[in-house]
Formats: C-alpha cells, sequence, structure tokens
C-alpha cells in the first residue's frame, strides 16, 4: 500500500510550524500506524533529514500517549481505540493522510506531533486522590458497595488521560476528563470524605489552565478511545454545585457565630 502523508512540522514551541507532505510505499496492510511512522522516520534518518517526532509508550492503548490527530479525528478514523491500536488495513492504498497534533491552549505543542498534556496532571494533583488510610485488603464484604455505584465507578476509571476528549471538543474542554476523575472517586465511599474540595479545587484548577467550557457537542464521548460517556460531566456539575451550596452554607454559619 502506498500513502502520501501530510505531517504537522513544528522545530519547537514557538516557532511556526506547518504541514509537511512525504510519500511512503510497500506498507503492509497488517502495518501499525506506528509502524508506517517508524518506517517514513528510518527513511528520514537514511536520507540526512530529521525524523519526525511523535509520542508512544505502551503501544497497547493502556497509557493514552499516542496523541495524534488523523484526518480531523483524534486517534483517526476506528471508534474506540488509540492510535498505536490503529492499523493501515483501515485506509485505502493511495490515500492522503493528514497527521497533526492535539489543537488546545493547555496543551501547548513541543515538538512536531508532541505536546505538552501535563495540564491533566496538574488536574488530578489539584484534587484526584484520597488521604483515607483504608489499610489492607478488605474482605469481600466488609466494606459494601451497591454494584451499580461500583460498575459506574471502574467505567469512569477506565480514562486513560489522553486528551482525546479536549482535541475533540470545539472549545478545548477538559470536562469529560475531569468528570471521570471526579465521578470515579466520588461514588466510593473512600472518597467521599474529600469529595467536595476535590471537586472545587479541579474545576477551579481547570479552569485557570485555560481549558473551555463544555459545548454540550458529545464529540468528547464519540472519540473516547475508553467510551467514558458524557454522564460524568452532569455528576461533576451536581457535584460541583453541591460543593459550592455546602461552602456559602458552611461559611454563613461560621459568620453568625
Amino acid at each position: 500500500m502506498n500513502f502520501t502523508l501530510k505531517i504537522w512540522r513544528q522545530s519547537n514551541t514557538k516557532a511556526k510550524g506547518g504541514l509537511v507532505t512525504y510519500n511512503v510505499a510497500d506498507i503492509s496492510a497488517e502495518c501499525s500506524f506506528f509502524e508506517m511512522l517508524d518506517i517514513l522516520n528510518q527513511q528520514l534518518i537514511t536520507s540526512g533529514n530529521d525524523p519526525v517526532s511523535f509520542d508512544h509508550d505502551c503501544r497497547e492503548g493502556i497509557c493514552g500517549t499516542c496523541s495524534l490527530y488523523i484526518n480531523g479525528r483524534p486517534h483517526g478514523p476506528l471508534k474506540g481505540i488509540t492510535t498505536c491500536q490503529l492499523h493501515m488495513r483501515s485506509f485505502s492504498d493511495g490515500d492522503t493522510i493528514t497527521i497533526e497534533p492535539w489543537r488546545a491552549k493547555a496543551f501547548p505543542i513541543v515538538r512536531d506531533l508532541i505536546v505538552d498534556r501535563s495540564a491533566l496532571d496538574k488536574i488530578i494533583q489539584a484534587g484526584g486522590y484520597i488521604s483515607v488510610n483504608t489499610g489492607g485488603i478488605p474482605d469481600a464484604n466488609t466494606l459494601p458497595v451497591q454494584k451499580e455505584r461500583s460498575d459506574a465507578s471502574f467505567d469512569a476509571a477506565a480514562c486513560i488521560g489522553c486528551g482525546a476528549c479536549v482535541a475533540a471538543c470545539p472549545n478545548a474542554s477538559a470536562m469529560l476528563f475531569a468528570g471521570a476523575k471526579v465521578s470515579h472517586l466520588s461514588l466510593l465511599p473512600q472518597g467521599k470524605i474529600e469529595a467536595a474540595r476535590r471537586v472545587r479545587n479541579m474545576v477551579a484548577c481547570m479552569d485557570e489552565l485555560g481549558f473551555g467550557n463544555c459545548s454540550n457537542s458529545y464529540a468528547c464521548e464519540a472519540e473516547c478511545p475508553k467510551g467514558i460517556s458524557v454522564s460524568v460531566i452532569a455528576r461533576m456539575n451536581r457535584e460541583f454545585l453541591g460543593a459550592k451550596l455546602f461552602s456559602e452554607k458552611d461559611k454563613a454559619i461560621r459568620n453568625a457565630l
């Protein structure tokens, strides 16, 4: 299979970038997308040119590092997979493939297709943890949790923080990501103690970092490789409203004393 690749090249954050056209030939249909880029880079190195920089790690759809915008879609044309799980059989021989980095104010380009996604880590650091000492592994029925709640928590915890939701959103919103982190902790007993403080801090951090607001386009859910539902955004909004009301009520009580 032969392909024409239009790849975003940018030497650093402040440099002016642009699409550069490359051609690759005799690519196996069973070749993964990253293996195809590896072949291209080997050709570039052999010819004395700089290889294309792109992020990858596990190449198993687990780490979320493989953040590529392919033909106008995060992670490419298939649903429910990351870029590293995409294979060239998903394209037709002779196709032109446009490859770009995530586009978001909070994700500055480092080089070529690599963006700095540490903003997502900062949101987690702002409150995505629990300080409750849960001790050792309890017996199965020691801490009963309704199955519906545990299932919803595990579904939200499936988020790998790849940033596809941000890349897909017209407003570059991180609310699906933040909602998933808030939901998977607030649904479980261990996360209840700090739930109010957690959601206030994470939402405030998300706003400070320059992410946009939810536009209700559902593009985030459609492009999420783990199928996270937008219901986590609704849950985060409820948690946030409750936390704000609780905070105002608590403040009024303190002032009255």
